[in-house]
């Protein structure tokens, strides 16, 4: 519900957070910035506000990858450092991973590619959802996927006092987007750089959790 104003305190514009999380991942990535894949979500959402706004929820969409094992190890460690944020301000939804026959063109050689399923659409129904429920007066969107432009329409032609701004990840930019949300803000270096997890996080039950190596090694920092 919107909040009651009380006499002499000014009202806080509501602001909710939605992360792809696959489109932050490759944009921090293909920019270069691997370094900073340990990105504490929860500070890093605190540094978009503005003054005279208030974060209500950071929503964050990924999903599990299966293999390689590598990389499966990598992407446990930083889920289960995220597990230990406060989880009443930070909620995780997940898609699919789905592997999808491949043949190439140049040597006919089969293989199975990976591809993720679900995590626009998870987006899409949630922000109607929350827009619906009236539980923000700003959504802040991290993606440049334009498949989320028909929600982003939809919410603010039926809610047009509500605003939608894109976020978009580091390299990443959609025209398409652009032209539908109410303003659009590329993350830069800084954000993700103030914003990092230390590089040992310690759960609850006081399991130490340690920052990839590998994302400090220079194959991360190349941008491509």
């Amino acid at each position: 519900m919107r909040q009651v104003k009380m006499p002499g305190q000014p009202v806080l514009e509501r602001v909710i957070v939605y992360i792809d999380g696959f489109n932050l991942y490759f944009g921090i990535r293909s920019s270069g910035f691997g370094r900073y894949l340990w990105l504490d979500l929860c500070a890093f959402s605190k540094s978009l506000l503005r003054p005279g706004q208030t974060l209500v929820a950071v929503r964050y969409f990924t999903s599990c990858i299966s293999g390689p094992e590598a990389k499966r190890k990598r992407q446990a460690a930083y889920l289960d450092a995220l597990r230990t944020l406060d989880q009443s301000l930070l909620s995780m939804a997940y898609g699919n991973y789905q592997l999808t026959p491949f043949k190439c063109n140049h040597c006919g050689g089969e293989s199975d590619v990976p591809n993720e399923k679900q995590t626009d659409v998870n987006i899409a129904v949630r922000m109607l959802a929350d827009a619906f429920s009236n539980l923000f007066d700003i959504a802040l969107l991290v993606s440049a996927d334009s498949d989320l432009c028909p929600a982003v329409s939809t919410i603010r032609r039926l809610f047009p006092d509500k605003r939608i701004v894109a976020c978009f990840p580091p390299g990443r930019a959609s025209k398409e987007l652009a032209s539908v949300v109410s303003a659009r803000y590329t993350i830069g270096r800084a954000k993700l750089k103030d914003n990092q997890f230390p590089p040992v996080v310690e759960t609850a039950g006081g399991f130490r959790l340690q920052k990839p190596a590998l994302w400090d090694e220079p194959e991360y920092q190349r941008p491509h």
